[in-house]
């Protein structure tokens, strides 16, 4: 049986790292995907706040299209004793009111990246400065140029992607 995956994100890292995960669980499937608000500040702060914003667009996109499941990804910082670090998560809904979260990619930030950021900026914008490299969050983003390549944002958001599937792929859930 055929389903639809609507991806609540333009951004190409997003929506490759969705389609490699997702397309294994369900061989056949249709991706959709569209820019949706996430109803939280640009810069998320806070692993509840950017949880938030994940399920606020899963939701947005199940509220949008006929798809069977919406999923959502959203970075943001989370302050800790250690410092500023990344954070993100994904959310994956159906229209039963089912939900699965994925959280993690914690990465601490360097002195040099918090002090751009206290500058008002988006984590996303503070990279593009530091590496003189536009848009670097739909590419490499902040994993791939901290991690110096050994990782980047897309196999880092397809782990979060995993993770949210299970209660959608097992039925240890029900």
């Amino acid at each position: 049986m055929k389903i639809t995956i609507a991806i609540g994100s333009q951004n190409p890292v997003k929506i490759d790292a969705v389609r490699a995960i997702l397309s294994k669980a369900f061989p056949d499937v249709e991706f959709v995907a569209a820019a949706v608000p996430s109803g939280i500040p640009d810069q998320p702060w806070g692993d509840e706040q950017t949880r938030q914003g994940a399920y606020n667009r899963a939701v947005a996109m199940l509220d949008q299209t006929g798809a069977d499941l919406g999923v959502g990804l959203e970075g943001g910082l989370v302050e800790t004793r250690e410092g500023v670090m990344t954070c993100a998560w994904c959310a994956i809904v159906d229209r039963a009111g089912k939900v699965g979260y994925g959280g993690g990619v914690h990465i601490l930030l360097p002195p040099v990246i918090t002090d751009i950021l206290s500058q008002h900026h988006e984590l996303g914008s503070a990279m593009d400065f530091l590496i003189n490299e536009d848009n670097t969050k739909q590419k490499q983003g902040a994993v791939g140029i901290l991690t110096n390549g050994l990782s980047n944002r897309q196999t880092a958001y397809e782990q979060l992607v995993a993770m949210a599937a299970a209660p959608f792929v097992t039925g240890f859930y029900e």
